[in-house]
């Protein structure tokens, strides 16, 4: 069986769970495989949607049950938690709307917002919107850039090992994250 075989077979729920662990990379690869015609373009949209809003609300659900746990309070004194609470005081629905969007500030604004007094219904409704608007972004900004891309890097190798090599990046910078945020 071939990658794109695969990726037709599996590449939805493989998608839902790269929404929500990884992000924008995840995402944006899936919209060049619908521009590619492998996934389809309103299925990359509710996957990657319904991922990154899980993840948001894990991480939301655990700043509420933790915020008092030394852990969260290691983190509420980095300066990207101070961060994102300040801004958060200062536009709250604007925040909850635009944080996915705010490179360094993604995982760590839905624990920050749990441990504030945000009440449970408003960050469903906000964060399941905003979601969806992250999902339409950047499975669109693949689509779109996706003929490009597949044309250039058509040139220089075959698909298979494009889609291999990327997934071995995103896990390798992915544990170089993690290593280093546990180092600081």
């Amino acid at each position: 069986m071939t990658i794109e075989a695969l990726i037709a077979r599996y590449g939805l729920g493989a998608l839902l769970l790269g929404a929500g662990i990884e992000g924008e990379t995840v995402v944006v690869l899936s919209g060049i495989m619908v521009q590619r015609g492998v996934l389809p373009y309103a299925g990359a949209i509710l996957a990657a949607a319904i991922g990154s809003f899980v993840a948001d609300q894990l991480f939301f659900a655990a700043g509420r049950r933790f915020r008092d746990h030394p852990r969260v309070r290691r983190w509420s004194a980095k300066p990207a938690f101070a961060r994102a609470l300040a801004t958060f005081e200062r536009h709250p629905t604007l925040f909850v709307f635009a944080f996915r969007f705010l490179y360094g500030l993604r995982t760590v604004s839905p624990v920050a917002i749990g441990t504030t007094q945000l009440p449970l219904a408003r960050f469903i409704v906000l964060n399941g919107a905003a979601a969806l608007l992250w999902a339409v972004t950047f499975v669109s900004i693949g689509y779109w850039f996706g003929h490009g891309l597949s044309a250039v890097i058509g040139r220089w190798l075959p698909s298979w090992q494009v889609l291999a090599g990327g997934g071995v990046a995103i896990v390798l910078l992915g544990g170089l994250a993690w290593w280093w945020r546990q180092r600081t």
